[in-house]
């Protein structure tokens, strides 16, 4: 159905205190427990309002994503009240995957992934972060839908950013729970959000990642004292707070070339945006994504200068796509793991298979960027990398 057809649909709400109402009634609660979150969901909710421009289409994906998130908090309440010991499970030594968007951390994530030792989100566990009860049939058909359906409706998406329902992927849907900015503000343009985050108490959020993690531990029945593998860009801009919440984590940073990450990054929002609004232009996610990738390289080089005790492996972009083999026994002596046979087949069979950015083509100039504005940005930025960049940094200078 075209917008054009969608526009004689009657409007559907964005009003938080409607979608709420709407929640209790469906679900038969009489209150959604917490408070932290309802600044931030009303913030959301007068953003998409107020900002987002959204077409038809996307003003309904909206409303129901603000209604989902919702249902999940009550469900959470429900699973977590009748199953106490969910919470008794420990977290322990996580490997956590952080850097920019399009800087090789899913490369690293999906490499990992390949590894039985290790548990890592799915994407339709992080479509649907909080699981329907121990059986994962009904996610998993859920989150399979609304791949397909995100697939049809841009299939460019797919291309820069390839991924099934039953494939690793990041913890945005967590994160999105709290109702942050880490999904939003790829669909969306909500730079109120954004700004806002900005002074926020990210120890909340953290908490119910941590929360979601042992909710879906449990939805799988996975044996106690396996390793997480986490991966968001969004990490960036609550670094301080996860650094504090897992201080035994082992942090794998990845960086890239600053005129690539901005660019490819660009590239991504453009076409998640296109789906929800008309009133999309390459020159203002350019602008955007520059400083919101800077900000999160601040943010993010100062926790780690504030935590020396978190350990942290550099690690770059050319370095897992030239010889992924010697950056993974790299990583694996930094984690403290061996590196098995197992792993290394499983590896071998996910790259023989990748079809990763076939087809993605972009430029700066395309969103209005200027290259050497953007090295010269990033190099005045204390660097999130505590190691040298590579060559093409400094030859670009």
């Amino acid at each position: 159905m075209t917008n054009r057809a969608l526009a004689k649909v009657p409007r559907v709400t964005l009003d938080p205190g409607e979608i709420e109402a709407f929640v209790l009634k469906r679900s038969g609660a009489t209150r959604i427990e917490g408070e932290h979150w309802r600044p931030w969901f009303a913030l959301l909710a007068e953003e998409l309002e107020r900002s987002a421009a959204l077409n038809p289409l996307g003003r309904i994906i909206a409303n129901g994503q603000l209604v989902g998130l919702l249902i999940a908090r009550v469900r959470a309440e429900r699973l977590l009240a009748r199953y106490p010991e969910i919470m008794a499970q420990r977290i322990e030594r996580p490997i956590i995957i952080m850097g920019p968007m399009r800087s090789g951390s899913t490369r690293v994530q999906r490499l990992l992934a390949c590894d039985p030792r290790f548990n890592w989100t799915r994407l339709h566990e992080s479509l649907f972060p909080v699981p329907y009860g121990e059986a994962g049939g009904r996610r998993r058909w859920a989150g399979a839908a609304v791949h397909r359906l995100l697939r049809t409706l841009n299939p460019a998406v797919q291309r820069i950013h390839p991924s099934g329902a039953m494939q690793p992927d990041e913890e945005f849907g967590h994160l999105s729970f709290a109702m942050t900015s880490a999904q939003a503000a790829v669909q969306w343009h909500v730079p109120g959000l954004v700004a806002a985050e900005r002074q926020r108490d990210w120890s909340p959020v953290v908490a119910e990642l941590a929360m979601l993690l042992r909710l879906n531990a449990w939805a799988r029945g996975e044996r106690p004292g396996r390793r997480w593998v986490l991966k968001c860009p969004a990490y960036g801009d609550m670094a301080d707070a996860l650094f504090d919440a897992f201080p035994d984590a082992s942090v794998i940073h990845l960086s890239r070339d600053p005129v690539k990450v901005v660019a490819s990054s660009a590239s991504l929002v453009f076409e998640q945006r296109r789906i929800h609004s008309e009133a999309v232009t390459r020159e203002a996610i350019g602008a955007e994504w520059f400083t919101r990738t800077l900000e999160r390289q601040r943010q993010q080089g100062a926790a780690r200068r504030g935590h020396p005790q978190v350990a942290a492996l550099d690690l770059f972009y050319d370095e897992v796509s030239s010889d992924w083999r010697t950056a993974m026994q790299k990583v694996y002596r930094f984690i403290g793991e061996p590196l098995t046979a197992e792993a290394l087949r499983g590896m071998e069979r996910y790259l023989a298979g990748a079809r990763d950015h076939r087809g993605h083509c972009y430029d700066a100039h395309d969103f209005g960027l200027d290259e050497h504005e953007i090295r010269r940005a990033f190099a005045q930025t204390p660097a999130a990398s505590l190691r040298s960049a590579p060559a093409y940094a400094a030859a670009h200078s």
